[in-house]
């Protein structure tokens, strides 16, 4: 059941990339999806489980940095075993489009990981992409994706 849903999240953002975005003009949408956005990187500075637990949907799944495709319930379970820990985090929103209730933002992050991670006390630069959708009057991101840039050679 939980990879149908995600295939349909994935389909449906896919036949949205067709359709034309709406004018790249600064919209309530994307200032309240930034807003938030800006709000979960401070959420996991102070290690705020509970305000990200509000930001994502219940069916939230993310391709995280370490390669793996995991759920809300794993990623919060992450956080709660001192596994999940970011001691510097920077986000820079390159591109917002706006899809009706959709709103999907990419860019890149730099991070310095803490806690049980393989790769704490190392700086990663990432590229991510994340996608918010309104439901109920209320923004909550829904799928993301953040990869770690490889160092140049």
């Amino acid at each position: 059941m939980e990879r149908r849903r995600l295939r349909s999240i994935v389909a449906c953002a896919c036949a949205l990339a067709a359709v034309p975005a709406l004018p790249a003009t600064d919209s309530k949408a994307e200032r309240e999806v930034r807003a938030l956005s800006a709000q979960e990187v401070q959420a996991f500075l102070g290690r705020d489980r509970d305000k990200l637990a509000a930001l994502w949907a219940d069916e939230f799944v993310v391709t995280n940095p370490l390669n793996q495709l995991v759920d809300k319930r794993q990623v919060l379970g992450m956080i709660d075993s001192g596994m999940l820990v970011i001691t510097s985090f920077t986000r820079q929103v390159e591109l917002a489009r706006v899809y009706g209730d959709m709103v999907i933002l990419i860019g890149s992050e730099d991070c310095v990981w803490g806690g049980k991670m393989p790769m704490a006390g190392k700086p990663s630069h990432l590229r991510f992409t994340a996608m918010w959708m309104k439901r109920s009057g209320r923004w909550q991101e829904v799928v993301r994706h953040a990869n770690i840039v490889p160092p140049r050679q």
